[in-house]
């Protein structure tokens, strides 16, 4: 087992009932996560969806499964069974596939918008524009009926400078506080997902309530040949 379970107790206290704890556990092993889940932990995220679907049918169904990669539109439909939250949501087009898998299935899914708040291009999400153009789509028209925005995704920029990551992270809860207020069937923003293992103590800081968190857990991760 390689679990840092005093990492774990830590992290758990310092959070305090104050933020989500989503344990990233992609590229880990059954084991690990087993391992995880024996000392009272729910909340798991992935990033990969064949991996994803595998470790739902191995482990115990009471995991909420958080997909916190980027999610291409095809393959909506083979998590749309039991995901618990899709974090990574960066268009409008993925917004009605996920509303159009969730009908099939007779729910709603819960959804993360990611914003694009780093000052790097390798991350995804939408810029301010965007962001207020979906929002006001969901607002105005509310055409999709079996999704549910809960809130906002973003990650920060990879810097040893902790004030231009503190700002990044401002900067998307000033989006969270913007449309936290705004009416629609579909609309129920009560959650801001900012913060790893890195920087999770900034995000608390500056509002994050749910934070993802892999390598302090599990170690270095290590993807399979």
């Amino acid at each position: 087992m390689s679990i840092n379970t005093k990492n774990y107790q830590e992290i758990i206290t310092g959070l305090s009932g104050k933020a989500t704890l989503v344990a990233v556990s992609k590229t880990k092993s059954v084991e690990d996560i087993r391992a995880l889940y024996d000392l009272g932990h729910r909340d798991f995220g992935e990033n990969y969806v064949q991996e994803l679907v595998q470790k739902h049918e191995q482990l115990p169904k009471d995991i909420r499964w958080h997909f916190i990669g980027h999610l291409q539109s095809n393959k909506v439909k083979f998590i749309a069974p039991f995901v618990h939250l899709i974090h990574g949501v960066d268009s409008l087009k993925l917004l009605q596939e996920i509303n159009k898998q969730a009908l099939k299935q007779a729910k709603v899914i819960d959804c993360l918008l990611q914003v694009y708040i780093a000052k790097e291009e390798t991350k995804f999400g939408l810029d301010e524009t965007e962001l207020a153009a979906v929002m006001a789509y969901l607002v105005n028209d509310q055409p999709l009926k079996n999704i549910r925005i809960r809130g906002f995704m973003g990650m920060a920029s990879f810097s040893d400078n902790p004030e231009q990551v503190r700002a990044e992270f401002r900067q998307l809860r000033k989006f969270f506080d913007q449309y936290k207020s705004d009416s629609s069937p579909v609309l129920q923003v009560d959650t801001l997902s900012m913060g790893m293992s890195g920087d999770y103590k900034i995000a608390i800081q500056e509002g994050s309530n749910m934070v993802r968190i892999g390598s302090l857990l599990f170690g270095e991760r290590t993807r399979p040949v």
